[in-house]
């Protein structure tokens, strides 16, 4: 698999909200940063981060606008969806994807306007 479809895998993983299922896409030691956010690093962090916003939402998706790829890095445009509490959210999103040499996620670096996902929760 080239480092496009494993990132479209993962993106296209989201709808189902099984957060075991979207870490096996990452390598033990991977790093995630939602930037603005302080990143973390390794398979329980990541899982206890994308807990945080998935187990309360009745319905996520990964919306790909626009995907490029160079070598080992993946370039994503996004619109991350959300159901949350009954509201709609939906954040744009430019993500950074890094795929090491077995194939998996090893960085993953997500740059999107907090207070726009703030406002949109209150």
């Amino acid at each position: 698999m080239t480092p496009i479809q494993i990132v479209n895998d993962f993106c296209n993983a989201v709808p189902r909200r099984n957060v075991e299922e979207l870490v096996g896409f990452f390598s033990e030691d991977a790093i995630y940063h939602n930037i603005p956010i302080a990143p973390v690093q390794g398979r329980a962090a990541i899982t206890a981060t994308l807990r945080g916003f998935l187990d309360p939402a009745s319905d996520a998706s990964f919306e790909v606008l626009a995907i490029a790829g160079e070598g080992r890095k993946v370039l994503t445009e996004r619109v991350d969806r959300f159901t949350i509490n009954g509201k709609p959210i939906a954040i744009p999103v430019m993500g950074t994807f890094e795929i090491d040499a077995q194939g998996k996620i090893s960085a993953w670096r997500d740059y999107f306007d907090l207070a726009q996902f703030t406002k949109q929760m209150s």
